[in-house]
């Protein structure tokens, strides 16, 4: 599956790109940095932020700021529509107020939102509470 996943977004195939998506498919949660590091045995980091920055790019994995919170990182679902640089995703953003993960929650869909004027390119939604792990 790794494999595929790579070859789909066309990616060049290595073992670090290998090792860097297996990480991502272990968690069930968005991502810091910090915890791909964690996960790694020998990396160089600019290898590392390369790879993150073509794993962006290339709509595999996507960006989540959460307000008060260092950035994470989780994987796109499969059919992400990316397009320079802007993912479309149909789900929310959940951060646990006890545990602090973030989690990405599938939904039906998102609320439309017009708003007279302007163009409207993405939408984000953050929202906060308590996980099912932490009920």
């Amino acid at each position: 599956m790794i494999t595929q996943l790579l070859k789909d977004k066309r990616l060049r195939l290595t073992s670090f790109r290998k090792e860097v998506l297996q990480v991502f498919m272990d968690n069930d949660k968005a991502i810091a940095v910090s915890d791909i590091e964690d996960a790694l045995n020998d990396f160089d980091r600019i290898t590392l932020y390369r790879t993150i920055k073509s794993f962006i790019e290339k709509g595999l994995i996507h960006e989540i700021v959460m307000p008060g919170d260092v950035k994470k990182l989780a994987l796109c679902a499969v059919d992400c529509n990316h397009e320079e640089g802007v993912h479309d995703h149909s789900h929310i953003h959940f951060q646990c107020k006890i545990c602090k993960e973030v989690f990405c929650v599938d939904v039906p869909s998102l609320p439309n939102i017009d708003l007279p004027g302007y163009q409207i390119d993405e939408v984000e939604i953050q929202v906060h509470g308590v996980c099912e792990k932490c009920k």
